[in-house]
C-alpha cells in the first residue's frame, strides 16, 4: 500500500519557533508562493491520474483563499496540519485544543465540508504529549497521520514499532485510526526515504528499490520542495538549512519518476480499504 500525501504550507515555514511565527509583519513581507506550487503539484496529479491527501494550514484558508478550495474541487482528500505550523510539543492541551479548533473552523469554512484528517507540524506528536488524540477525537478527527516511528529533529517515537496502519487507544480510552510514517532499516538504523528532504537527498535509484520492497509506504511532501527558486530564510541552523535546500532542483524529475513507477492512494482511499480490526491494538 502506497500512500501520497502533501502539507500544505508556505516555503517559510521551515522555521519553527514562536517568536518567529508570531511576527505578523515580517511573514506579511514575506514572498508568498504557494498559489503557483500548489497548481504544480496539481496538474502534476491530474497527468499521472493519481489523488492524494493534502494536509493544510488554517492560516493558508485565511491568506491564501481559494487554495484549499482548488485541491478540495480537483477531486482530493483535505486534513488539517493545525493553523499556523506550531510544534504540538510546545503547546499545552489548552493550546494544542485552540489551535486544532482555529484551524478547523477556517479549513471546514473553506471547502464547506468537515475535516476528518490530522498531521501535527513536524511530527511532533511525542510519547509526552499522547494526550493530542484525544483533543482530535473531541473535535472529530478519526484518522490521524502524525507518528514518525524514529527520530526526528522536532519530533518522532523512536522506540515505537508502526510498520502500517493500526488504531492508537488513547491516554482516556479512545480510539483513532493510525497512518504512520513508513520507515526502513539500513544498518540497524530507522531512516525515511519519502518525504521532504530525505526524498530530495537519496538517489532515485535508492528511493525506487525501498518503495519496491516495502509493503507500507507512506510519503510526505510540501509545495516547496518542488520549488527551486524559492528564497533562502535567515535564521536557519546549518543543519537545517541543508535540509531545506538540498535537491531541490532535481525532486519534480524524481517525483515524475516515481508517479511513473508506482501506483498510490490518497488516505481516505486506503481507509476504504482497511480491515481496520487487523491493525487493532
Amino acid at each position: 500500500m502506497n500512500i501520497l500525501t502533501f502539507d500544505i504550507e508556505e516555503w517559510y515555514h521551515i522555521r519553527f519557533d514562536d517568536e518567529f511565527l508570531d511576527n505578523s509583519r515580517l511573514l506579511n513581507s514575506l514572498e508568498k508562493r504557494l498559489d503557483y506550487n500548489v497548481n504544480l503539484i496539481l496538474d502534476m496529479l491530474d497527468q499521472h491520474n493519481q489523488k492524494a491527501s493534502f494536509f493544510c494550514l488554517g492560516e493558508v484558508a485565511r491568506n491564501s483563499p481559494g487554495v484549499i478550495k482548488l485541491i478540495d474541487d480537483r477531486g482530493h482528500d483535505i486534513g488539517c496540519h493545525s493553523d499556523s505550523h506550531r510544534l504540538v510539543s510546545s503547546m499545552s492541551e489548552q493550546q494544542f485544543s485552540d489551535d486544532l479548533y482555529t484551524a478547523l473552523d477556517c479549513i471546514q469554512t473553506e471547502i464547506g465540508k468537515k475535516v476528518h484528517m490530522y498531521r501535527a507540524p513536524a511530527f511532533s506528536i511525542i510519547s509526552d504529549n499522547m494526550w493530542a488524540f484525544d483533543v482530535m477525537i473531541d473535535q472529530g478527527i478519526t484518522i490521524d497521520a502524525s507518528i514518525f516511528p524514529a527520530s526526528r529533529d522536532y519530533g518522532g517515537i523512536s522506540n515505537i514499532d508502526f510498520p502500517a496502519p493500526r488504531k492508537i487507544i488513547t491516554p482516556l480510552g479512545g480510539s483513532i485510526k493510525e497512518f504512520p510514517m513508513s520507515v526502513s532499516s539500513i544498518l540497524g538504523k530507522k531512516m525515511v526515504f519519502t518525504g521532504g528532504g530525505y526524498f530530495r537527498l537519496w538517489p532515485y535509484p535508492v528511493i525506487k528499490h525501498i518503495v519496491a520492497k516495502e509493503g507500507y509506504t507512506m510519503t510526505y511532501f510540501h509545495p516547496r520542495d518542488f520549488d527551486y527558486k524559492q528564497p533562502k530564510l535567515e535564521g536557519l541552523s546549518l543543519s537545517r538549512e541543508f535540509k531545506s535546500y538540498v535537491g531541490l532542483k532535481k525532486a519534480l524529475h524524481k517525483m515524475d519518476l516515481l508517479l511513473n513507477d508506482f501506483d498510490f492512494l490518497s488516505i481516505s482511499e486506503a481507509d476504504r480499504l482497511i480491515d481496520w480490526s487487523d491493525f487493532s491494538e
